[in-house]
């Protein structure tokens, strides 16, 4: 984060999800908690160079103090399980961002990539009530990974602007978990952002994305209705690496990262644009593999005409005024 010039970060605890059963959200409930507790145990025992977040504030104080700012997110509700108060629970753990879904349907939203398709044609009726608690207790919405029908459900409900924490652009790139121009701009109009995922799958075309597709979908059908087990855990690990053993990494280069971030800023304007390149959940390619190389993305987009104000507010400016228009909104 120091050679990368990155003052903060969204720190995001992600469980796969497996059965929609009260054994398996028990099991990703206290595995996500272990994941909040553990990464907070992390930040104060790195307090000379790190703190944790709880909103646009803290980071600036932290900016000032010369330490990097932590915030926290979960990626995926399904560890909520099918109740309410696990929101308030985890925001008592400094969570301030909540993904709805990940790869499949849940209790709360559909996905962009179930393989069954739809179950609830957007939100869930949980869905919406967890839209409405977030909203209540200052907590981001992040709308990145649900289905067309549920993000403009959410922002459509959400008193509070949403967040697409690392989403690309379908009309660079038509893939499902990319975002079409007429939801971009209600986003937009609503106060949201996108930030740009660097995820090479979605940011260009691949020529083998149906067959790569078909075998990511086969795992997760294998292992949705199990419990996660140690042993299940350990299934899962062995069919992903023989998932990367089978197929090479897709390719993507800046030039494209750059066409995203430049789409965006056309359709929805420089606003509500923002950098999230999911590094650690499968994002990055040559050129752009982790925080440290975040520069060469300021320079790429310097070298396409945009300006320096334009660069502040894609760089984190947008992002902490949706955080004080959130916590603005909060009822708690």
């Amino acid at each position: 984060m120091v050679t990368g010039g990155l003052d903060a970060a969204v720190f995001a605890a992600y469980f796969m999800q497996a059965a929609r059963t009260a054994e398996g959200y028990a099991v990703a409930q206290a595995a996500v908690r272990g994941i909040v507790e553990r990464t907070r145990a992390a930040i104060a025992a790195n307090a000379g160079t790190c703190g944790l977040a709880l909103g646009a504030e803290d980071a600036l104080r932290l900016k000032t103090e010369g330490r990097r700012a932590i915030f926290l997110s979960i990626e995926n509700a399904y560890p909520l399980g099918r109740e309410v108060g696990s929101v308030q629970e985890f925001f008592d753990l400094g969570v301030r961002m909540i993904g709805f879904t990940h790869m499949l349907n849940n209790d709360v939203a559909d996905s962009s990539t179930d393989p069954l398709g739809a179950e609830w044609g957007g939100l869930s009726p949980l869905g919406r009530e967890i839209v409405a608690e977030c909203n209540r207790l200052g907590i981001i919405v992040d709308g990145s990974h649900v289905s067309d029908a549920a993000l403009a459900q959410m922002i459509d409900q959400s008193r509070a602007p949403v967040i697409l924490s690392h989403t690309g652009c379908r009309a660079v790139c038509d893939h499902p978990r990319n975002i079409g121009d007429g939801l971009l701009r209600a986003l937009a109009a609503k106060g949201g952002v996108i930030q740009i995922n660097g995820l090479a799958v979605a940011m260009a075309a691949q020529a083998d994305l149906a067959v790569k597709t078909a075998a990511v979908d086969r795992i997760m059908m294998r292992f949705r209705d199990e419990v996660l087990t140690p042993a299940v855990r350990a299934e899962v690990g062995r069919a992903w690496t023989e998932f990367e053993q089978s197929f090479p990494s897709a390719t993507a280069t800046l030039d494209d990262y750059a066409a995203h971030v430049l789409h965006a800023v056309e359709v929805a304007g420089a606003d509500h644009v923002g950098i999230g390149c999911d590094l650690d959940g499968g994002g990055g390619f040559a050129g752009l593999r982790e925080v440290s190389d975040y520069p060469m993305i300021t320079s790429a987009l310097r070298a396409r005409g945009l300006s320096e104000a334009a660069l502040g507010k894609i760089w984190g400016g947008n992002t902490l005024r949706l955080m004080r228009d959130v916590a603005g909104a909060r009822t708690a």
